[in-house]
């Protein structure tokens, strides 16, 4: 059974598509969801197999939604929208698929077909978080979960990433938060021109480092404004002492 959420704003749209899909054998709605916040829990919460994205959706759009997710764990994603530009920027992008309201019964239904193909293959939703990171490529906010819920947070208040196995830790001023990403991802996402890696499980924001300290064998400390003191492995000492300009 192919377990399926539908993201729209529009609930004509939502019970369209609820009920073209519960026409079809072996395919379930797990969920119906009027906004991309919305969206972006049911997701963490649902784990579905698939999901309908529509693009403008309020708080987050389809594509914001898409460019927060994992690749490797990712749903199989249909953006759905009325813009043609976007559309078919996702579809280049390899996207599953993408429906252009007002779209019909053949089309849904080749749609569903490419789906059925999809998602037997791993990592079937990564095209579509590329799609989505290709085309908000300045990310100003990040999903983080606080207890039940997910919130936004500004990128520019994070001080510094710390890997723990299959979760980062990404600290702010204020808290922390455990985000269930891998480092690399994470900083793929967020823009390696604002934060540098510094050791294989570290990344530091380059506006919150003060200064560097050498320790022993070309490791050196990292010093943040906020009175933390990292460490700088050899390894990535080269990296950041270009992008400080040192």
């Amino acid at each position: 059974m192919i377990r399926i959420l539908i993201a729209d704003d529009e609930a004509p749209a939502r019970e369209k598509l609820e009920r073209w899909l519960a026409a079809q054998t072996g395919m379930t709605v797990v969920g119906a969801v009027a906004d991309g916040m919305s969206a972006a829990e049911s997701i963490e919460r649902l784990r579905p197999d698939a999901a309908f994205l529509d693009i403008r959706m309020p708080v987050l759009s389809g594509l914001e939604v898409a460019a927060q997710l994992e690749p490797s764990t990712a749903p199989s994603i249909v953006f759905v929208t009325a813009f043609d530009e976007h559309a078919l920027k996702a579809f280049e992008l390899n996207a599953v698929d993408y429906l252009l309201k007002p779209y019909d019964q053949p089309r849904f239904e080749r749609t569903v077909q490419r789906l059925r193909e999809r998602l037997p293959l791993p990592q079937s939703g990564a095209a579509a978080v590329a799609a989505g990171r290709s085309q908000t490529p300045d990310c100003k906010r990040l999903l983080v979960p606080d207890r039940e819920r997910l919130q936004l947070i500004d990128t520019a208040s994070i001080e510094w990433l710390e890997a723990d196995g299959n979760y980062v830790h990404v600290h702010t001023a204020t808290r922390s938060y455990l985000l269930r990403r891998s480092l690399q991802d994470l900083l793929a996402q967020l823009g390696e021109q604002r934060f540098v890696r510094i050791h294989r499980s570290t990344a530091a924001s380059l506006d919150c480092i003060e200064s560097l300290s050498p320790l022993f064998k070309g490791d050196y400390e990292v010093h943040l404004r906020n009175g933390r003191t990292l460490r700088l492995s050899r390894r990535y000492r080269d990296a950041v002492f270009a992008r400080m300009g040192g």
